[in-house]
């Protein structure tokens, strides 16, 4: 966790483009709502291992998203509800079934279906306020945190040196 951890510092203050973060974090949203226990969301997590993002950023946000995602599940049951029993879809969500490891991914689970929907709902919201994040954070956030003796005092400790110096490592 802490190389994700160091990744997404790294990548927070490189010259990478600002939207290889937004879409890292907008997936990690979206990872990090569904239910782990599914085809689906395995398929979505190695899928996107394969697209350039930024893979810190991807893993920590599904892993911070997911500690608060069980909150939401009524919320996802209601929504997935709603979207599975709608009239104009029920021939297409039973003909779905009848297909071959389609049912893996458990899209007739409600919770599921309304986090998936409810993800992708956010998706677009998500990507632009953190590719605006990021941006305020180089231009404005973090040359002032660099000037501050709290910084200068954290680089001078050995625990922070050691992550400086995995950090040094990585960008090899």
């Amino acid at each position: 966790m802490l190389k994700a951890i160091v990744k997404f510092l790294q990548g927070l203050n490189s010259n990478k483009s600002p939207s290889e973060i937004a879409v890292a974090c907008s997936l990690g949203v979206l990872l990090g709502f569904m239910p782990k226990n599914n085809a689906l969301w395995f398929i979505i997590l190695i899928f996107f291992f394969f697209v350039r993002l930024n893979k810190g950023a991807y893993i920590l946000i599904t892993a911070l998203v997911s500690l608060f995602a069980w909150c939401l599940d009524p919320f996802f049951n209601d929504i997935g509800y709603k979207i599975l029993t709608y009239p104009k879809f029920e021939n297409f969500f039973s003909m779905l079934l009848d297909v071959p490891f389609v049912s893996f991914t458990k899209f007739n689970d409600s919770i599921v279906m309304g986090s998936l929907a409810f993800s992708l709902a956010l998706f677009i919201p998500v990507f632009f306020l953190m590719r605006i994040l990021v941006l305020l954070w180089r231009k404005m956030i973090a040359p002032i945190i660099i000037k501050s003796k709290v910084w200068q005092f954290l680089t001078g400790l050995p625990v922070v040196k050691k992550a400086i110096d995995i950090a040094g490592e990585l960008k090899q």
